[in-house]
């Protein structure tokens, strides 16, 4: 049996930017990338503790070392500039390997490593 599993997240990151006119996605740092595992084109849950809203799309690379928290076409809708997130990504493995798995969780201070 297969199931998803918690693979890694971004623990309250503020949106820094919101750019209606781009086709879709959320520009995230690179370096808070880098730590979470995550990677370009990889599908991430967003979870705007701000306002409730909760939504997929996918990720791509800002600028290393900006705190850069962009969301991108109709998702700026979902969390404006401000908005308190958690980004997360998920993995399929089976229930063996599930058990004894253990995600990757970065807890960024004003959008950066510290």
């Amino acid at each position: 049996m297969q199931i998803q599993v918690l693979k890694s997240k971004i623990h309250r990151v503020t949106v820094t930017e919101a750019d209606l006119n781009y086709i879709g996605s959320i520009t995230i740092d690179e370096d808070l990338m880098d730590a979470a595992q995550i990677i370009e084109n990889e599908r991430v849950e967003i979870y705007n503790i701000t306002n409730g809203e909760r939504f997929a799309t996918y990720a791509i690379r800002g600028q290393r070392g900006s705190g850069e928290i962009c969301l991108n076409g109709a998702a700026a809708h979902k969390a404006p500039v401000g908005s308190l997130i958690i980004i997360a990504s998920y993995a399929i493995m089976d229930a063996d390997e599930a058990r004894q798995w253990h995600p990757t969780v970065i807890f960024p201070t004003n959008n950066k490593l510290t």
